[in-house]
């Protein structure tokens, strides 16, 4: 129970960053309407006192209304100064700026309220019950300090005029401050859950995205999503630079499945994605495109450098074995080298398809390499 509790009153530490930028678009919106209210609200009561009162400031009365309206006009305008200087602050900064200016206004109508009260006790507490409506409504806040402003604005106008409140008001204004702090706790709570939904939907769908463009058996990208990389690399790529694609089909691989099951190679081909991922891991892209066909695409390499890889990889095939049984797994691999802007994957992936045809006429554990010198 007590577990439970406080997870009521926390945000989870996960959604805390995003349920706080959540928090502050929502208050900043609703703090602006507030305060465009204020300005227009409390610039026709000072007029009102100043112009359309036959004592104008001459009386004290006149003089602590006119101050209060005063005061609560220049909290807005200080607010609305703040949220222009701070627009790139720290959001916790931001977020104590929107609260202690939401708490200033509930205090402010608890205290005017209960001066009302105090010049004229047949008043009523309309003024108070509207803000802690109002609060409880637009602004988000959480359990502990919605409680604290609540507690505290309540505690004011009880100290001030509690004494003037007939049986009937002082119950419904109890009443309500209860309902306004269970409406304000619902809504952070209906907010949580709304982060936590949003995030989970996120996650969902990146994790769909990732599988949509991996290769389930291996995990290596599939021929969509190899293909959308190395587009996406040719576009940014400089003069100068060289970019591989290279095709690789291991050999006899149908014999494997035949004197071993398909298991067997599944295995071989899991184990060739390892391989090609550890002795490639700075390739722009890694993939299988069906079978037992893979490519990569590497960035800023030299021919011999992809020639000792390769013969270093067909050294690691021969390592494979099944259930005690060596596999003598060999493969052959046709590469396209570009060096110009331009050039296109359908132009590079034809030509390594042609080398790889190439190397497998002329035998196993072949690599042949061409260079695409049209874009």
């Amino acid at each position: 129970m007590s577990v439970r509790l406080k997870q009521f009153f926390q945000i989870p530490p996960e959604i805390r960053a995003e349920f706080l930028q959540d928090t502050l678009r929502r208050n900043r919106f609703s703090l602006l309407v507030i305060c465009i209210m204020i300005f227009g609200m409390e610039l026709f009561n000072m007029l009102r006192v100043l112009l359309w009162s036959s004592s104008g400031l001459g009386t004290a009365n006149n003089r602590i209304y006119f101050t209060m309206y005063f005061l609560l006009w220049i909290a807005a305008a200080v607010y609305l100064c703040l949220r222009w200087l701070l627009r790139r602050g720290a959001p916790r900064i931001q977020w104590a700026v929107q609260y202690g200016t939401a708490l200033f206004a509930l205090l402010w109508h608890a205290g005017i309220n209960a001066y009302d009260l105090i010049w004229n006790p047949e008043a009523e507490t309309t003024i108070f019950v509207t803000a802690m409506l109002g609060l409880a409504v637009f602004i988000q806040m959480p359990i502990a300090h919605s409680l604290a402003a609540y507690v505290l604005s309540y505690g004011l106008f009880m100290s001030l005029a509690g004494g003037l409140l007939s049986s009937g008001k002082l119950i419904n204004l109890t009443f309500t401050a209860i309902v306004s702090m269970a409406v304000s706790m619902t809504s952070f709570r209906h907010a949580v859950v709304t982060v936590c939904q949003r995030r989970e939907i996120d996650q969902m769908n990146r994790r769909l995205q990732e599988q949509v463009q991996k290769d389930p058996l291996t995990g290596l990208m599939n021929a969509a999503a190899f293909r959308h990389r190395v587009e996406t690399h040719l576009i940014s790529a400089e003069a100068g630079s060289d970019t591989f694609l290279l095709i690789l089909d291991l050999d006899n691989f149908k014999g494997i499945n035949d004197a071993f099951g398909h298991p067997c190679g599944d295995y071989v081909l899991q184990e060739t994605a390892i391989k090609l991922q550890a002795l490639f891991p700075g390739a722009i892209g890694t993939a299988r495109i069906g079978g037992d066909e893979f490519m990569l695409a590497l960035a800023d390499a030299s021919q011999q450098e992809v020639e000792d890889r390769f013969r270093q990889f067909l050294l690691d095939l021969e390592q494979f074995s099944w259930r005690g049984h060596a596999l003598s797994v060999s493969c052959s691999m046709g590469a396209c080298r570009v060096g110009r802007p331009g050039s296109t994957y359908d132009k590079l992936y034809g030509a390594a398809d042609h080398a790889l045809y190439q190397a497998k006429r002329l035998g196993k554990g072949r690599f042949i390499c061409c260079e695409l010198t049209t874009a």
